[in-house]
């Protein structure tokens, strides 16, 4: 693990990459580093996300800055601009069930190719899935989920770059983290000087 400044950070993330970012509507979201890609300009991003949060919150801010290209996440109703965006074909997104979301995210992170749910069974989550049955029971083929960079947040850091999560400022931050090439952690106590910290997964 080394620390880098913020700048630093994002500027290692070119436009075009995919990827993970922590929260829940803006709580556990590094805003920081949202602030950062908007004000690089990047462009072309796909995002795996719970959700793009709200305008001027959390990944919110990207959908409204036009950063976007793709979305992966399993709500984005409290997003105007994003169901905008997406109705005018400027934003490609895909709806996951939240549950079927997190375990692709995990087994993207535990080198697993994917996952058997019956979630969306018979619904148009199928559409374009494999089917299988096992003893009777139908399941859905659920591809598993990385990216190229994970942006998460946390309350505190070592210099290990072990993290710890505020509350339910953990919700998909922990899992991001193990299933991204290189991850970026925002860290919010204020005792230290260094602000974003990557850790490289070989």
């Amino acid at each position: 693990m080394r620390m880098i400044a913020l700048s630093e950070a994002v500027a290692s993330i070119p436009d075009g990459a995919t990827l993970m970012v922590g929260g829940f509507m803006g709580i556990g979201t590094p805003e920081p580093l949202m602030d950062e890609l908007v004000l690089q300009g990047r462009r072309e991003l796909t995002v795996i996300a719970n959700d793009t949060a709200a305008p001027g919150v959390g990944i919110g801010k990207l959908v409204t800055a036009g950063a976007l290209r793709r979305v992966v996440a399993s709500h984005i109703g409290l997003n105007p601009e994003t169901q905008r965006q997406m109705i005018e074909e400027r934003l490609q997104v895909e709806l996951v069930p939240q549950g079927t979301l997190v375990e692709r995210i995990r087994a993207g992170g535990c080198g697993l190719g994917g996952v058997l749910t019956p979630t969306g069974i018979g619904t148009v989550v199928e559409t374009g899935k494999q089917r299988i049955e096992i003893e009777g029971r139908a399941y859905l083929i659920e591809t598993a989920l990385q990216a190229d960079f994970a942006l998460v947040q946390a309350f505190l850091c070592n210099y290990l770059g072990n993290l710890t999560y505020a509350l339910t400022g953990r919700n998909f931050n922990p899992l991001m983290a193990m299933t991204s090439i290189r991850s970026w952690r925002w860290r919010r106590a204020p005792s230290s000087p260094a602000r974003s910290m990557s850790f490289r997964w070989a």
